[in-house]
């Protein structure tokens, strides 16, 4: 095992794909960050060095094939993005249950599991996207196979809406990779840093993903806890959208994160403390919560609170007020929706996972006196 360099995994790209033009270099600086964090602080083992290069060279072989694309079919970029709403949150909050609820809703659209990890044609592939699918099929066997756990955690649907952060992925700004590594140094750096280019990019993958299919012209719904280290610029970059922010006590999320973090990092890394991993995300959590406030009190009207009790205990009415909310009073056929998806939920895998704050070197009056300035106003 060698250190990961950006030049050799620019290369591979480019060998992979027959492609040279990554576009604009700004995504240089983030990915430099994030390979020498992985460098110098991760921790990977030999499965995870070879898993993370095979990773970021994939990432950087699908910026060449957007570009191209984007040079063969010009009037993409002239497609029209609109964003109803983005789910926010504490991760471990029922934003997962309620994006997916919400999306079952034939008003709108979301960005699919299979399509996040492969959003560009296969060569070849006809519009039914049969092999990125099955694709997608084989490659969650292997992650839940490398991370047997998860799915007690978090249910794995590769044909289910899916976070569009793994979009973000591809501009090496992305709150996934301090959630799957060890990487403090790019976790600062994320926080500190002018995400606008990676959410103009963000737009760009949705607006070739409408380009496959343009019955999907609908509003977005999108979620990811990522989204709260960027709120002005969400709302600046996207102006019709409406954040959805999904309140729990930090004392129950938290852990519950943490417990996730050590569950997927253990497949790159055979050193996974998780004391520094509840640590971190105490931290980072309650700095972020911080930042959502100055945002929110800024412009009040873009946000939709929806408590945690109230997603899980009653979910139809909860999606009804959101979807109102939105600018997008649910029908008959809106409610037969969310039944439908609801009971399949039912059926999903809901596996048990214990822990508790202590696990993670953190204890319930410390994550109390944290937060209080949150729980004290959205709880």
């Amino acid at each position: 095992m060698t250190a990961l360099k950006v030049p050799d995994l620019m290369e591979r790209a480019t060998a992979k794909t027959g492609l040279a033009d990554f576009g604009d270099d700004w995504f240089r600086e983030p990915l430099d960050v994030l390979v020498h964090s992985l460098n110098t602080e991760a921790a990977l083992s030999p499965p995870g060095f070879e898993l993370t290069r095979h990773r970021l060279t994939a990432l950087l072989s699908d910026r060449l094939r957007l570009r191209a694309v984007q040079r063969s079919n010009p009037g993409v970029l002239d497609i029209e993005v609109r964003v109803a709403a983005e789910i926010c949150g504490l991760p471990r909050t029922g934003s997962t249950l309620l994006h997916r609820l919400l999306s079952a809703s034939p008003q709108v659209t979301s960005t699919l599991s299979w399509e996040v990890a492969y959003p560009l044609p296969f060569p070849g592939e006809g519009p039914d996207a049969e092999l990125r699918k099955a694709r997608a099929r084989e490659r969650m066997q292997v992650f839940s196979q490398l991370s047997p756990d998860f799915g007690d955690l978090h249910t794995v649907v590769w044909d289910g809406p899916e976070e569009d952060v793994i979009l973000l992925d591809r501009t090496f700004v992305s709150m996934s990779f301090d959630s799957f590594y060890r990487v403090p140094t790019y976790g600062d750096w994320l926080r500190s840093a002018d995400q606008r280019p990676a959410y103009r990019e963000l737009r760009e993958w949705l607006q070739v993903l409408q380009w496959q299919n343009t019955a999907r012209s609908l509003p977005w719904v999108l979620k990811s806890p990522h989204h709260l280290t960027a709120v002005d610029t969400v709302l600046d970059e996207f102006p019709d959208c409406r954040i959805v922010m999904t309140h729990r006590s930090p004392v129950s999320a938290v852990p519950s994160y943490a417990s996730m973090v050590r569950a997927m990092s253990s497949q790159y890394s055979d050193n996974t403390d998780p004391v520094h991993i509840g640590r971190y995300w105490s931290r980072r959590f309650a700095r972020t919560l911080e930042g959502f406030a100055a945002a929110r009190s800024a412009r009040p009207g873009r946000f939709v609170d929806v408590r945690f009790a109230d997603t899980v205990g009653r979910p139809l009415e909860v999606a009804r007020e959101v979807m109102t909310a939105l600018g997008l009073p649910p029908g008959p056929a809106d409610d037969e929706a969310f039944e439908t998806y609801l009971e399949q939920n039912r059926t999903e895998r809901h596996g048990s996972h214990s822990y508790t704050p202590e696990d993670f070197g953190l204890s319930e009056d410390q994550l109390r006196r944290d937060f209080a300035f949150y729980s004290e106003v959205y709880l």
